[in-house]
């Protein structure tokens, strides 16, 4: 019996849907990738007035100061010398759940700081893990689909989150994560918080790096088991607000330093494995960890819903010194971040007062639309170039240019000499303590023992079983024992 073909929204032969097209093998992202822009777009729409991702979120204004000198690496201007202060706006969330949804629960968090610049805003989108499940946004739409509540049951479904997981092994290393003990963090507070991708930094003289983030809390790191989450999730579901609301209230303003790795633009090239890979990370006895500054929550939002519901947050909003590196996945969201905002919140959403611009003013022509409030009239022009003094061009990039060669088309991301997709995950894995995989091996085999499938159930062995003997014979075993019970 032949397959069905999988076909675009308007009825067209989709050839690849693993890998987004690219310049070349391991470029960026092309704009006529229609399939691409189409599946995310329609994914940006799914869901209002809610976000369809990272809905149930908190947020507090604070500051970040420089600490250490980094300008041989970015000529930001926020970053240029110790002792500055920019005003930040930090959003932290969930991912999975609506915004009815707990607190407590195995899930990632959201981590999304707004710096309020000199040069406009910047915007550093991540996680609070430095992984991720998918390394192509072409499969972001798909993954989300199988971790959302099922359209049929109405509740998150076994069968679809691990038969995900079993035809994306790529997803291992962050399953690691999940669901091992930082998968529910005790509170906002006490977990780090990672850009997750790789960004890029260029220096006054022109020289680029690859650049990593990485937010270390200053209160340590704290979390729940399984059984304690399900406690607090059901005597307070906004647990997570209510702590990081009632800690500023009484002047404990939760902090975090952050670090960054660096990697020289020319060393990207014949590192071991992928370094633009977002399921894997940096050793750090590679690229040491450099310490850049300091990130200070002093005052809660006084309204949520203006506030941190209205918040929006897109990658694409970079500044002087500070770009884009070839991350599949980065790519993704430069298009679909703002492309979500302007469905959810409006072509004006800039201009609230949350994500407008604080310590310079935003010059450009965009006018009208929904909710339009900006006071151009009169006669000011709305179009550029023009003879009226309005504003201009500077000419002067943000961030080098990357280098592209190849052949446009469908391609999956360069392999190196380490590149396998479970390498990373059997390293987490051997780093925990006896207690931390034992925790580990019973959550994952609670869930995996919850699916009807014995084919999805083998398919997610076998990933353990790639990443370390050890670890997948010990899923295995207790998967099998709760099966039999």
């Amino acid at each position: 019996m032949s397959k069905r073909v999988l076909t675009t929204e308007s009825g067209a032969p989709v050839a690849d849907n693993q890998n987004s097209a690219t310049a070349g093998v391991g470029g960026p992202l092309l704009l006529q990738d229609q399939h691409l822009l189409e599946k995310l777009a329609r994914f940006n729409r799914e869901r209002i007035p809610e976000r369809v991702v990272h809905a149930r979120g908190s947020g507090a204004y604070g500051h970040f100061e420089v600490t250490d000198d980094v300008t041989g690496f970015t000529h930001a201007d926020f970053l240029d010398t110790v002792g500055k202060r920019t005003e930040v706006f930090v959003r932290f969330s969930t991912v999975a759940d609506s915004l009815g949804g707990a607190d407590a629960v195995r899930d990632p968090r959201g981590f999304a700081v707004k710096f309020y610049t000199q040069e406009g805003n910047y915007d550093l989108v991540g996680n609070n893990t430095p992984v991720f499940f998918v390394k192509d946004p072409i499969k972001f739409p798909d993954f989300i689909h199988s971790q959302k509540r099922d359209p049929f049951t109405g509740r998150q479904e076994p069968d679809n989150v691990w038969d995900f997981w079993a035809h994306s092994p790529e997803a291992t290393h962050q399953v690691t994560w999940l669901m091992g003990d930082r998968g529910i963090p005790a509170s906002y507070r006490h977990m780090n918080g990672y850009g997750s991708h790789t960004y890029q930094w260029t220096n006054s003289d022109g020289e680029a790096f690859f650049v990593k983030y990485h937010f270390k809390t200053n209160q340590g790191i704290r979390c729940l088991s399984t059984e304690q989450a399900q406690e607090i999730a059901g005597q307070d579901p906004a647990s997570h607000q209510t702590d990081l609301l009632q800690a500023i209230e009484r002047g404990v303003h939760p902090s975090w330093t952050l670090y960054v790795q660096l990697m020289p633009v020319a060393e990207a090239a014949d590192y071991r494995f992928n370094p633009f890979d977002v399921t894997k990370v940096w050793p750090h006895a590679d690229h040491p960890l450099r310490r850049v500054g300091r990130l200070v929550l002093d005052r809660n939002p006084d309204n949520v819903f203006a506030e941190v519901e209205q918040a929006a947050f897109s990658p694409n909003n970079f500044v002087p010194g500070i770009g884009p590196s070839p991350d599949k996945m980065l790519q993704g969201r430069l298009f679909a971040y703002a492309d979500a905002h302007r469905y959810r919140l409006g072509v004006n959403h800039t201009r609230l007062a949350v994500n407008a611009p604080r310590a310079t003013t935003a010059e450009n022509y965009g006018r009208d639309g929904f909710m339009a409030s900006n006071p151009q009239g009169r006669r000011a022009r709305n179009y550029e170039p023009n003879s009226y003094d309005g504003p201009v061009e500077t000419g002067r990039p943000l961030s080098a240019p990357l280098a592209v060669s190849g052949h446009t088309g469908t391609h999956e991301a360069p392999r190196h000499t380490k590149d396998d997709d479970f390498f990373q995950a059997g390293e987490l894995y051997r780093l925990m303590s006896a207690e931390e995989k034992s925790r580990l091996i019973a959550n994952i085999a609670g869930g995996l023992s919850q699916v009807g499938r014995d084919d999805v159930i083998e398919k997610n062995l076998a990933h353990f079983h790639a990443a370390d003997p050890e670890y997948g014979r010990r899923v295995q075993e207790a998967v099998h024992a709760l099966r039999e019970d």
